[in-house]
């Protein structure tokens, strides 16, 4: 059996595709899964950075909904 391409996946229902991304997920050792999120100082003192900068000034936020919506092309 030949395996499915990303295109081919991508057409699967929501449902399927999010319990698919949970099995792959959960099939990696939880040493692979910390792995993927450790940060370098760098991007800690940049993650440190922009949550002061919000606390500052929460109003200069933009809502996610707007944010989606710009990415999805419908600004």
């Amino acid at each position: 059996m030949a395996t499915p391409s990303l295109a081919d996946l991508l057409k699967l229902p929501p449902r399927i595709r999010v319990e698919l991304a949970l099995a792959l997920w959960e099939s990696l050792p939880e040493i692979e899964r910390e792995a993927g999120f450790e940060l370098t100082d760098t991007e800690a003192a940049e993650l440190d950075r922009r949550w002061e900068e919000h606390l500052a000034n929460p109003d200069a936020a933009t809502p996610w909904e707007t944010v989606r919506d710009e990415l999805r092309g419908r600004t």
